[in-house]
């Protein structure tokens, strides 16, 4: 059983996959509509324990201005209109794809840019600062950032936009730090780190494949119909990434040094897909959290990828890890982080 517990996010390139064709599979046989009456549930399960620890304290100091400053401009001043305008140019068709993949690109960051910052010898200090930054702001400005890019083509809810980021993101938030306090208290900080740490990603992966198993076979019929929308939506994910780590990479080069430059790679092409999952099922439907799952196939694989190709080509300056090293434990850093 515990084998089982881990395997999904310990093969997230496995798992999210075999949800995806699960769901399909199901979703052409069975009416799954019923299940949008528990996807804000599964949401609200699926970031709770990813907020379990979070240093909100490390986005209120003043230390690492340059790289966190830069990270900041790409993340809500060039992402956000690469996906909208990627989004216009190849999904057109159905507006909440384009609402789907604005979402992804407005919410930077998550626990695997801390992971792939560390395991790349980058600025760690800096990465949590990003991350716990980035999550503040993307939470309050996405409302009105969706407004202005998609609200010509889907109808905005100013209101409930922000009533469902307050429930997928502050309440877990908010509840996360008192649980993090109690389980200090109760348990120490060696007992959390080493027993209860490891388990949340894992808890969190299971509630994720609830909601992509969800939103996937409510669509299955649709997706049936009309197959070359996955490729549409596969070309553009791709383009948006390959574009996302292009620019970061020739900034990070000219500008910073190795470490600050691992950072801002991580920092910026990285993006919190677990709570963009949340908000596009929740606020647009199943074919905007079509977009996210798939985001999520691609973003894990580009990491990996990335780092090998950064650190065998100099990419960002010489790494002092070796890429065999880095190879080895780059199984371990996926397997004990959130997506």
């Amino acid at each position: 059983m515990q084998k089982l517990f881990y395997w999904p996010s310990k093969n997230a390139s496995l798992s999210i996959p075999l949800a995806l064709l699960l769901g399909f599979g199901v979703g052409l046989r069975v009416d799954t509509a019923f299940l949008s009456s528990l996807i804000l549930v599964f949401t609200f399960l699926m970031i709770y324990p990813t907020m379990i620890g979070v240093k909100l304290k490390e986005a209120v100091n003043l230390t690492h201005g340059k790289v966190v400053g830069l990270s900041l401009l790409i993340n809500f001043f060039m992402i956000p209109f690469l996906a909208w305008g990627l989004g216009v140019a190849f999904l057109a068709e159905d507006p909440t794809m384009i609402a789907g993949l604005a979402i992804a690109g407005l919410l930077p960051t998550s626990g695997m840019t801390i992971s792939w910052t560390m395991l790349h010898k980058g600025n760690v200090p800096a990465a949590v600062k990003m991350t716990a930054l980035s999550l503040v702001i993307g939470s309050i400005v996405a409302p009105f950032y969706l407004l202005f890019m998609v609200g010509q083509y889907v109808p905005i809810d100013l209101a409930k936009t922000f009533t469902t980021i307050a429930l997928i993101v502050f309440l877990p938030l908010l509840l996360g730090h008192f649980t993090f306090q109690y389980l200090i208290q109760k348990k120490g900080p060696e007992h959390f780190q080493k027993i209860i740490k490891p388990t949340l990603p894992a808890f969190s992966f299971w509630a994720m494949l609830v909601v992509v198993f969800s939103s996937i076979s409510m669509k299955a019929q649709a997706l049936l119909s009309n197959p070359q929308i996955l490729l549409k939506i596969l070309v553009t994910l791709l383009l948006f990434y390959i574009i996302n780590f292009t620019a970061s990479t020739l900034i990070a080069r000219f500008t910073l040094d190795r470490p600050n430059g691992i950072a801002l790679v991580y920092g910026t092409v990285m993006r919190n897909l677990s709570i963009a999952l949340g908000l596009a099922i929740t606020a647009f439907g199943p074919q905007a959290a079509l977009v996210v799952t798939l985001a999520f196939i691609l973003q894990v694989q580009a990491a990996a990828w990335y780092g090998r190709i950064a650190d065998r080509y100099s990419l960002l300056g010489p790494n002092p890890t070796s890429t065999q090293d880095a190879t080895k434990v780059s199984d371990k850093v996926k397997n004990n982080s959130n997506l």
